[in-house]
């Protein structure tokens, strides 16, 4: 048996967001729009924070060098604060950015009155800080091995216990005040997919020492070039963002293809002044049914919904009349994401690549019902993942069939085989006799509980004894980076659209950052 870890029902989740029908107004800085996260937030340094939640905010406070057009299918790389894409020589070695002028970071304490704008050396600088060891950057594997003398850098702050932002490598240059040029160790054309993504966001440095904490992340206070700025932040509670007064504006003006949804949204916003939004308020509600009734009582405008409410919302695929009558309209689609669960390979009891450990992990995989879960924890909201790699994102297999299938009698022989004996009490121990506990850690709310349910349920039908330890999204992440858990149920949604953003969650390197199994297997590295 090869070793397996992403072998227990991997699912592809439906995205649907609610939202109240708001007029197409033109730019009014009293305009409010309230939203809704189901888990809270762990901070906003585009270098340190991971999460889905926190980088939503990221993605309006900072700006990267490209992004995404808006509406392309597939996926489409356009300029940000860069004057055009980048150019590419040597190969696909050397990329050459020109950085528009006339951009500045919004006003801060930091900057001692004087206006402060983008220049190449700051994106030097904020690439430079996902690979600082004292950040312990979950996002260093975007170019850790990649950019040329960077590694060789990293290397020199472990052993002086600083690192030098200050030294020249000649993979990071600004040729001119505006011009970055980027040097890669291999060829990799992939390159503006990490430009896109918001950890390469740029950061001010004078920002950051100003307010780094000992970790040398500055969580809170966010200070970028984007449409907004963080006005109010309460811990897992409240984020207000505004409208940045010194933000340059943009057009709307983006093209549609054949979908009429993408038509509808041309229609109404084509010409517009961005941004549109004078004021965005974010509240954290880790409830399922809380956030629905926020939502129907009026104080939410819009809100992705999770699975579990689907039949609060949807008559099948569609709205019910009772929200749709009130102006709620539905956007329903299939994220790039996968939703898996996964053992710690550290873990003395499920860990290891030995032959019984595999066979225990497999067991576990056969005896879980991925049926059950679309169906009841996420209402028909979901579709099995027969590949690790979703819809979407280049390297999908959509002809391949996983061999792991929900088949506890094969389940209990494996066990049986590798010698996990039942005892008089009907729990299975270990090989060498020591009891066999399982923990698995969820969160508090509905979801969690539900899973747990679920899983309680697979160990039941093998005879394996369960554990629940409940923490909130936020301890779990940090626990999961620490290899502290033994088992979890997480998700993923593309940071790019290409495989290799969903392969590296195994890769040995990525340990402490997104290898969330804590996995080491060489010949998948």
């Amino acid at each position: 048996m090869r070793p397996s870890l992403l072998e227990a029902g991997m699912l592809s989740v439906f995205a649907c967001v609610l939202l109240l029908a708001l007029p197409a107004l033109a730019a009014d800085p009293g305009k409010v729009i309230r939203h809704v996260f189901p888990a809270a937030e762990t901070g906003f340094d585009p270098a340190g924070a991971q999460d889905l939640y926190s980088a939503t905010i990221e993605q309006v406070i900072f700006e990267t060098l490209l992004t995404y057009d808006y509406l392309a299918r597939p996926a489409k790389v356009v300029p940000l604060v860069a004057e055009a894409l980048p150019q590419i020589t040597d190969n696909g070695r050397t990329y050459t950015i020109k950085i528009r002028r006339g951009i500045h970071f919004t006003s801060d304490p930091a900057f001692k009155g004087q206006k402060r704008e983008l220049v190449a050396e700051d994106f030097i600088y904020s690439l430079k800080r996902l690979m600082d060891p004292r950040l312990r950057s979950p996002w260093a594997w975007l170019v850790e091995g990649k950019i040329v003398g960077l590694d060789e850098l990293a290397e020199a702050a472990k052993k002086s216990g600083k690192f030098n932002y200050d030294a020249k490598i000649s993979g990071l240059e600004a040729i001119d005040r505006y011009t970055l040029r980027i040097r890669l160790k291999e060829t990799d054309y992939n390159l503006p997919y990490v430009l896109a993504h918001e950890p390469t966001s740029a950061v001010a440095r004078e920002v950051i020492e100003k307010y780094a904490d000992e970790s040398g992340r500055a969580m809170s206070n966010p200070v970028g070039t984007g449409p907004y700025v963080l006005k109010e932040w309460v811990r897992s509670s409240k984020i207000i963002l505004e409208a940045n007064p010194e933000f340059r504006g943009f057009v709307w003006d983006f093209r549609p293809g054949s979908d009429a949804e993408d038509k509808r949204i041309v229609a109404e916003m084509k010409g517009k002044k961005m941004p549109q939004v004078g004021r965005i308020e974010v509240s954290i509600i880790e409830e399922d049914q809380a956030r629905l009734l926020a939502f129907e009582k009026g104080q939410l405008d819009i809100m992705n919904m999770e699975a579990p409410l689907a039949p609060n919302a949807l008559d099948g695929a569609t709205l019910k009349p009772s929200l749709a009558s009130r102006g709620v309209k539905l956007s329903r689609f299939v994220d790039p994401e996968i939703t898996y669960h996964y053992w710690n390979m550290r873990d003395p009891v499920v860990g290891g690549l030995g032959k019984e450990k595999i066979a225990l992990r497999r067991a576990m995989a056969m005896a879980f019902n991925v049926d059950d879960e679309i169906r009841i924890v996420r209402n028909g909201q979901a579709v099995e993942a027969q590949f690790p790699i979703p819809p979407g994102v280049v390297g999908h297999d959509a002809n391949y069939r996983t061999i792991v299938k929900f088949d506890p009698a094969s389940a209990n022989a494996l066990l049986d085989r590798f010698g996990y004996k039942t005892g008089a009490d009907g729990y299975r121990g270990l090989p060498d006799g020591r009891p066999l506990v399982i923990r698995y850690t969820s969160r508090p709310e509905t979801l969690g509980r539900q899973q747990d349910e679920l899983w309680a349920k697979a160990f039941a039908l093998i005879g394996i004894r369960m554990e629940v330890q409940k923490m909130r999204f936020p301890d779990q992440l940090k626990a999961e980076k620490e290899c502290k858990l033994m088992m979890r149920t997480a998700s993923w949604i593309a940071d790019y659209p290409d495989a290799d953003n969903f392969m590296q969650l195994l890769y040995s390197k990525n340990i402490h950052q997104t290898n969330a199994a804590c996995a080491t297997i060489p010949e998948y590295d």
